[in-house]
Formats: C-alpha cells, sequence, structure tokens
C-alpha cells in the first residue's frame, strides 16, 4: 500500500460574491478531486485548537499525527532546521520577514516577491550591522529568514505574523522588547530604499523536537514542500526532505515537478509521500481571487491526475485536505474547521458527488482533535 497526502495549505475559504457565491473550492474544475470524493470517507477536520493560533506550523504538524499541544515550540526552530542551524537549547529562533512597509503601513508581508537571490544580497547588508555575539542572522528562501537568539527569550513577546496585519498601520503590532524593536528599526535604517525595506520578527520559539515518523507509524515517508517550515518538519520527523528545483511555494511553482518527484520517491520504496502545496494560501493572504481559483485547478491537473495514473495499478490511499482556512476576504488564517477526503483503492465508501466546503460538512464526519487524522488515514479508512 502506498499513501499520499496532498496538502494544499489554507485551501479552506468562505463563499465570495466574485465567485457566483461559491468558495474558490467549489467555483473551481477540480474533475479529480471530485472522481475521488465520490468513493471516499469525507468529512471536515479541526487542525488546529481553538486555544492556539492558527498558524500553518500547527496545523501541519496536526496534520502529521503530531499533538502540536506536546511537540510545538514555535514555528521559526522548524525553518531553522531545515535550512541548517543547529540550535542550542538556550537559543531562542524568530522568523525574520523581508517585508515592505509605506507610510507605516505593511504594504507586503513579502518583500515584493522578493527571489532567494536578491534576498541573500540583503541579508547580508544587514548581518554586517546586525550580528553580534547575542544575535545572528541566517539567510533562507524568498523573503523568509531566521534570527537565532544567543540566550534570548520567547515568552510574553507577542510578536504578529506579518500576513495577519496587510494593509494596517503597523504601529501597535511592533515589537515590544526592545532589543527586537532596534534591531528592526535599524533593519529599517540599513533597507532604506528597498522594495523590501525592513525585517519583521515573528514565529519565535526554542529547539523543535519531533518522534521519528517511521517509528510512530511503521511507514517511511518523505517531505515535498517550497517551504522551510516543512522541510523542517519533515527533516525533524526524520522523513526523507525531497528539494524540487523552481519550486517557489506561489502559483508560479513547479506543480509538474512536485508530482514527478512524489512518484520518483514511491518508486525507491518509500510508502507515504507528503506534497505541500503553498499557492493556495499565499493566493489568499494577497486576496488574490481568480489566481486562488487556478491555483486549486492546476493542483488536481498537474498534481492529482499524474500522481492518479501511477496509482492505476497499485494499492493506495490518498488524503487531501488544506492545513488551515485562509479565506479571501480575511487574507489570513482562521480556526474553521477544513474539508478533508480520504480515498482507499482497496474499499469503496458512498462519498459525495463534488468536494468542498460544503459537501464536506453535509457528511457530519468531523474529526477532533486534528492530529487523529493521520493515524485513521492509515490505520482505520
Amino acid at each position: 500500500m502506498k499513501y499520499l497526502v496532498l496538502l494544499c495549505d489554507g485551501m479552506g475559504d468562505y463563499k465570495n460574491p466574485q465567485l457566483d457565491n461559491k468558495t474558490p473550492l467549489e467555483y473551481a474544475y477540480t474533475p479529480n478531486f471530485d472522481k475521488l470524493a465520490k468513493k471516499s470517507v469525507v468529512g471536515t477536520v479541526q487542525t488546529v485548537e481553538l486555544d492556539m493560533k492558527p498558524g500553518s506550523d500547527v496545523a501541519n504538524l496536526a496534520i502529521l499525527g503530531y499533538d502540536p499541544k506536546r511537540y510545538y515550540t514555535g514555528r521559526s526552530p522548524l525553518e531553522a532546521g531545515s535550512i541548517g542551524i543547529d540550535m542550542l537549547s538556550t537559543d531562542v529562533s524568530l522568523r525574520a520577514n523581508l517585508v515592505t512597509i509605506e507610510n507605516g503601513i505593511m504594504k507586503d508581508y513579502s518583500g515584493g516577491d522578493i527571489s532567494t537571490a536578491d534576498a541573500e544580497v540583503l541579508i547580508e547588508k544587514l548581518k554586517k550591522e546586525i550580528d553580534n555575539e547575542e544575535f545572528t542572522l541566517y539567510s533562507g528562501v524568498a523573503y523568509r529568514h531566521c534570527l537565532i537568539w544567543n540566550n534570548g527569550i520567547c515568552e510574553n513577546l507577542n510578536l504578529t505574523p506579518p500576513h495577519d496585519i496587510t494593509d494596517r498601520e503597523i504601529a501597535e503590532y511592533m515589537p515590544k522588547n526592545k532589543k527586537l524593536l532596534d534591531i528592526t528599526l535599524k533593519s529599517q535604517e540599513i533597507l532604506k530604499g528597498e522594495k523590501a525595506n525592513s525585517l519583521w520578527l515573528w514565529g519565535e520559539g526554542k529547539k523543535a523536537e519531533l518522534d521519528d515518523f517511521t517509528e510512530k507509524f511503521g511507514l517511511k515517508g518523505s517531505m515535498i514542500s517550497a517551504v522551510d517550515l516543512l522541510k523542517g518538519i519533515g527533516k525533524f520527523a526524520n522523513m526523507s526532505v525531497v528539494n524540487v528545483e523552481n519550486a517557489t511555494g506561489y502559483i508560479d511553482t513547479n506543480f509538474t515537478g512536485k508530482a514527478n518527484a512524489a512518484i520518483a520517491e514511491f518508486e525507491k520504496g518509500q510508502d507515504l509521500v507528503y506534497i505541500h502545496i503553498e499557492a493556495p494560501d499565499e493566493c489568499g493572504h494577497r486576496g488574490e481571487i481568480l489566481n486562488k481559483v487556478k491555483s486549486l485547478e492546476l493542483i488536481d491537473k498537474l498534481v492529482l491526475e499524474p500522481i492518479l495514473e501511477y496509482f492505476s495499478d497499485k494499492e493506495c490511499k490518498i488524503l487531501i485536505t488544506p492545513d488551515h482556512a485562509t479565506p479571501l476576504p480575511l487574507k489570513t488564517h482562521t480556526h474553521d474547521p477544513v474539508p478533508f477526503l480520504i480515498y482507499n483503492s482497496t474499499k469503496e465508501y458512498n462519498g459525495v458527488e463534488i468536494f468542498n466546503e460544503d459537501t464536506a460538512n453535509s457528511t457530519g464526519l468531523f474529526i477532533q482533535p486534528g492530529y487523529e487524522i493521520m493515524k485513521k488515514f492509515i490505520e482505520e479508512y
């Protein structure tokens, strides 16, 4: 049996008047999703408990079967592991976004879609002024970077993700900690005149540790993603982490390359492949209605379809779900339960005609806590 998790980041949404009062998933042409849904277990899952922030960090840990209340130490430590930072137990890691601020407003949490190459130049410039015995800045991917705080604190910092405050005044969200505020202000002086003209610090946490995925579930797993967060989770879970050329985390990502990489992993003998696709989430944060629809259609056509063809003569299970909702009107994550389907080639369930938020909710099947879904996927359905 082969197991595929197709994680469509931020896919969940609300009905939109510009989409004939449908959600992007309802509006999108997704024949492969729907073909599976007719024979699948379909329902909703509470990926993030209401007393935790609805981030991709917490939600993906849950989908992978790790109770976030036990394993979660913060977002940035997971990313730090991905880019090869060997944290000490006394270190605090913070995500350092390159962002665009105009007239005191958070205009772009991604620094104008800055490329990794251009970001490296800016990070090197910042390092010369910021790095010292206490703080070290590390370059990551695109706008996503990392600051390590030696003997730092992470309690009561109350740092805000920049994608949560798009088009808002930043004054009330600036770091309250003087050292972090000074770094932010210094970055703005150094980057004055650049499109990406500030660092934004958030996602603080201590060194992360996860149980070995294979020991936990008895399956050899692989992680495919464009973003450091998921690569870091895969690394800490001792999964095989696969890099795909031209995987960007946005709608211009290499969808076909991700599908081919998954097939290659199965051919190598891996049991479970987790494909994380960031594009729907990025479109949600940007309020790009038609691009969010298009991203789901591309996933259906360029990722799911070739894998289904590969699976045509094999026993397989497929889990399709978002980690959380990123509704277009809000441009940020919510705690809403999200739709899922679980397909098993050896069984036929009475599913739903089409796969979307309404049909998933209509079945009455609700999984809570969310971290139970992986065990159900592997052992029950």
